[in-house]
């Protein structure tokens, strides 16, 4: 089974506004990666921080450019964790709550 992905990587920038107000804005770009399981050790171990992991993507590193939220099928998710391995990245998400 083929778990490919085009997926969304977002950024957040604050700028300030004429009354010195901070205004969010983002940048969003699609990115290709692997789409896999959250295992039972990692489970573990962000559940213990109250975490509660939904996915694990791998993309390629040089792809990743230190983004915090990503978007899958429509949803989404909280990066909380990477993992750089050789020339690629593991992403570790959660549902990113109120977005």
């Amino acid at each position: 089974m083929d778990n490919s992905i085009i997926f969304s990587l977002i950024s957040e920038a604050f700028i300030i506004d004429d009354i010195g107000q901070r205004i969010a804005t983002e940048t969003s770009r699609e990115v290709y990666g692997q789409k896999g399981a959250i295992t039972r050790a990692e489970w573990n171990a962000a559940a213990q921080q109250g975490l509660k992991p939904s996915y694990e993507v791998t993309m390629f590193a040089y792809d990743y450019e230190g983004e915090e939220i990503a978007e899958v099928d429509g949803e989404r998710y909280t990066i909380y964790r990477t993992y750089k391995r050789n020339d690629t990245v593991e992403l570790y998400l959660e549902k990113k709550v109120g977005a």
